[in-house]
């Protein structure tokens, strides 16, 4: 019989590997295997299996895409995206703005979301504008991750860290200590692009680009954002987070006047059932002691609330989030933080190394792959030249993206907490 020490790591290192030819399951299966294998081999009871499927967090990633399929729907992304890129002045200050607004889209809504309605105007801007699109496509994604670190909201990791750490901190207090440490992120991220870019991005007045103005559903674009602000303002306000944003979902679905259908085949079901499997995969080995063990030898490392304890414990999950990919390392390691001297600090810092590790390689994040994928999608159909960034190229630009923003962001909110914040 299968232990569920085995089912676990099976289940891993599947999702690891989920481009090697010899695992041919992606991500959402292979927890979807774990979750059944943990049932089969009596890992758990299927009773418990059900009651280890955390509803707050299915919940609250439900309600915030529901509210984003909305926005797709009145073409909101879309139309922000083309008023952003169609009044740039040059190369330099689109590739600014690209990475201040993105980022600030990514921080209320998830960031997937964004990444896939900006791609294609972005491609469309720089062919008009006879710019290089790489240094966008890199701006847009690494952008849209580090914008996700600000809230609990920003993608699915934060949303498993803030729903983990119950309130400590709270919706707002995270928003506070997280801001000053993601707007220098965005603004080092804009420089280091400006500048690892420089011999290619022209300078002067960019040539004229129009791409087609996206037509904006004013009413229901509105509503959105009145359902997005009830939610924000409701977690603020200390609200469960997965009940405001069921309330602010269901809600804008009564308003909207728009069929509910149409916004269902715009939510990730797939990504509700890989979390559901995870939540199962977890519980099965945590219930088997085996959790603990492996937690053990980390302890020493983690176990000390000084800047060398974070700096570990930041380290093994920009390793951990770029083996695994970040939300099933989250999952892990979400359960050794309330056992680190300070847990409060301990899920900031988890918040913000596993979500700028996804900065570090191609496929450290989802919103790298939708980016990059859809770029060669569009330019193989003969949108414009051929894009195709491998993972080594992408290292190249995001080993030093990632590393120099995590290291401002550590600086920051070390030094708000030897502030006492």
């Amino acid at each position: 019989m299968f232990s569920p020490l085995v089912i676990f790591g099976l289940t891993y290192l599947a999702m690891a590997g989920q481009r090697l030819p010899f695992i041919p399951v992606d991500r959402p299966a292979a927890a979807l295997c774990g979750a059944v294998a943990m049932v089969v081999f009596g890992g758990l009871s299927l009773e418990e299996a059900y009651r280890a499927i955390n509803l707050d967090t299915i919940g609250l990633l439900l309600g915030v895409m529901i509210i984003a399929a909305y926005l797709m729907e009145a073409k909101f992304f879309r139309y922000t995206a083309w008023w952003v890129l169609t009044r740039a002045r040059s190369s330099r200050s689109l590739l600014w703005a690209l990475v201040f607004v993105a980022g600030g889209l990514s921080a209320l809504l998830v960031n997937d979301t964004i990444c896939l309605m900006f791609t294609p105007l972005v491609l469309a801007v720089a062919s008009e504008a006879r710019l290089p699109a790489l240094p966008y496509l890199l701006a847009l994604a690494t952008a849209s991750n580090l914008g996700g670190a600000v809230t609990f909201t920003g993608n699915p990791q934060n949303m498993i860290i803030g729903m983990a750490a119950a309130g400590n901190p709270g919706y707002l207090e995270y928003l506070l200590l997280s801001l000053p440490a993601g707007v220098l992120c965005l603004a080092v991220d804009a420089a280091l692009l400006s500048w690892m870019f420089r011999k290619v991005l022209p300078r002067g007045k960019l040539a004229e680009h129009a791409p087609p103005r996206p037509e904006l559903d004013r009413v229901l674009a509105g509503k959105g954002l009145l359902a997005l602000a009830l939610f924000v303002g409701l977690a603020m306000s200390g609200r469960s987070l997965a009940g405001a944003a069921m309330v602010a979902a269901a809600l804008l679905l009564a308003v909207a006047r728009v069929e509910p259908r149409r916004a269902f085949h715009r939510v990730d079901w797939v990504l509700l059932l890989f979390f559901a499997g995870l939540f199962v995969v977890i519980r099965g080995v945590e219930r088997s002691g085996a959790l603990s063990k492996l937690t053990e030898p980390l302890l020493p490392y983690i176990g000390v609330a000084n800047a060398t304890g974070y700096l570990a414990f930041a380290l093994i999950t920009v390793v951990g989030s770029n083996l695994v990919s970040n939300v099933p390392f989250v999952l892990v390691a979400a359960k050794w933080v309330p056992h680190m001297p300070e847990p409060r600090w301990g899920f900031i810092v988890l918040a913000f190394a596993s979500t700028l590790a996804g900065n570090l390689t191609l496929f450290g994040s989802v919103a790298n792959l939708i980016v990059f994928e859809s770029a060669e999608a569009s330019s193989s159909s003969g949108h414009g030249p051929r894009i195709k960034v491998g993972f080594f190229e992408f290292l190249r630009y995001g080993s030093v993206l990632s590393l120099a923003t995590l290291a401002v962001a550590l600086a920051v909110l070390f030094w708000e907490q030897k502030m006492g914040w």
